[in-house]
């Protein structure tokens, strides 16, 4: 079990990492204005929206916009203290990364329905997606999973009782 619990964490280290890189330099840009970032920036994501066809990051609606918000105020933090919590192994890790897990299924669900409902998506761009919702997914499973393997008494053993003196 201990195994599998330290690949399940290389795995999210490497989702939180990407998450805390990509989320105020490529997801900000749906949500604040073009201005702030670098013309480099600007071009690669309007690349990627007409390579993979990403109609959500080319046309921006609103509720897209408002689950952006969600991320960069919300689980960009959390990703943070995740990668914060793998590298120290803090006991709190479990916690953040159960609520990081919630936080972002719930998110991935409304995009996933909006994509596989509007008819609008290619295969390419549900495989960008699906990705993303599995990790979540899997971040939520690992906030289940006790963080330590170790497993500790509660019963804790009486004092011995004090000898009486003898008179």
């Amino acid at each position: 079990m201990g195994a599998l619990v330290k690949l399940v964490d290389a795995i999210l280290f490497l989702f939180f990492l990407v998450v805390a890189v990509c989320a105020p330099l490529f997801d900000a840009q749906a949500c604040l204005p073009e201005p702030l970032f670098p013309r480099a920036l600007v071009d690669l994501s309007a690349w990627y929206a007409a390579r993979v066809g990403d109609y959500l990051v080319a046309e921006k609606p609103l509720f897209f916009v408002g689950l952006v918000w969600l991320e960069l105020l919300f689980l960009w933090p959390l990703s943070l203290l995740n990668l914060y919590g793998i590298l120290a192994a803090r006991p709190w890790f479990g916690t953040t990364c159960l609520i990081y897990g919630v936080s972002a299924a719930t998110s991935m669900v409304a995009i996933m329905s909006e994509l596989t409902g509007s008819g609008k998506a290619s295969d390419n761009l549900l495989m960008v997606y699906f990705p993303f919702l599995g990790l979540s997914l899997l971040a939520f499973l690992r906030g289940l999973l006790p963080c330590s393997t170790k497993i500790t008494s509660t019963i804790s053993k009486k004092p011995a009782l004090a000898r009486k003196k003898r008179a």
